[in-house]
């Protein structure tokens, strides 16, 4: 029986004879229904027993053991706060839905950790409704943007407008398309990156190419090639979080100015970017009310504009 009590944030679990012989990551992923690396992380924490005894992720579980988990507390709650957001555009509103352009800097919700500004909140500050689907904090969020990708984001604005629109998202018939200024030349100039993205083995902030990761797939074109550089038409099958910088980057052409995944930083400091070159330039769906094809696009921001400027002069 369990040596440890039974608390909210402790679970004792009997391992079914059916899991006999599987590694505990594998089994404990099944039991609580999440990630084989969130499992792992916390056996490599110690958070992990068999009949008390501290197993890491890789030992076999035997059929009848108790199996006991320390589970991190739950989150706080992040409260939505109404904020306006400076130079967030909004491209089109109607009843159902609201499409915005969305700046450098600003979360598409709130998150612990982060006090800066979100859509959300610029949308409360203007007087939008929004959806209530969805956790409180991110309600008629269907799709995110880094806060350091500026560029179009479609928010739901009716619970039919949610439901229709996360449904295209999964069925991955929304266009969405991005350009990225790279480091280098590509090569093949236009190709298909197909690797699965998860978090990264060392570091909680970023993520990475791995074996465990979830499916992933990034399509690319060339749009400009520079000396140095090439400008990229990008359009994505899947929505990992990062996946253009941690695809990119694996490829060995980190976007320009993306410092966290190995970009150059006096090429940067060049291009006068204090972020990663990447926007959100256009954004295609069915619209959730009748079905008709919608097709929004957003122009380069100023400091993106400049950067591809710098490198004209310079190629010219």
């Amino acid at each position: 029986m369990s040596t440890l009590p039974e608390t909210p944030q402790t679970r004792a679990l009997p391992v079914p004879e059916g899991l006999e012989g599987e590694r505990v990551d594998a089994a404990l992923a099944r039991l609580l229904g999440f990630s084989r690396t969130k499992a792992a992380e916390l056996a490599a924490a110690g958070k992990v027993r068999i009949d008390g005894a501290e197993v890491g992720k890789s030992e076999r579980v035997s059929g009848g053991s108790w199996l006991e988990v320390e589970l991190p507390p739950p989150p706080v709650p992040v409260q939505v706060e109404a904020e306006p957001v400076e130079g967030m555009r909004i491209v089109h509103d109607d009843e159902d839905l609201v499409v915005v352009d969305k700046p450098v800097g600003v979360a598409a919700h709130p998150s612990p950790g982060w006090s800066g500004p979100t859509v959300i909140g610029g949308l409360a500050a203007a007087g939008f409704r929004i959806a209530t689907s969805g956790a409180a904090e991110r309600q008629g969020i269907v799709h995110r943007l880094d806060v350091g990708t500026s560029g179009l984001m479609v928010v739901a604005k009716s619970e039919l407008a949610y439901s229709r629109l996360k449904q295209q998202f999964r069925d991955r018939t929304v266009d969405k398309r991005y350009h990225a200024l790279v480091q280098g030349h590509p090569d093949p100039l236009s190709g298909t990156i197909d690797a699965p993205v998860g978090r990264h083995p060392q570091h909680d902030y970023k993520w990475a190419v791995t074996a465990d990761g979830k499916p992933a797939v990034t399509h690319y074109d060339l749009i400009e090639a520079f000396r140095a550089a090439s400008l990229l038409d990008i359009k994505l099958e899947t929505g990992r979080t990062h996946q253009i910088r941690v695809h990119m980057s694996a490829h060995r052409h980190p976007c320009a100015g993306d410092l966290t995944y190995g970009a150059d930083p006096t090429m940067a400091r060049r291009l006068g970017l204090n972020r990663q070159w990447l926007h959100a330039v256009r954004l295609g769906f069915a619209h959730p009310a009748d079905g008709r094809r919608v097709e929004f696009v957003s122009e380069y921001p100023a400091d993106l504009a400049a950067a591809l400027d710098t490198l004209r002069a310079e190629s010219s």
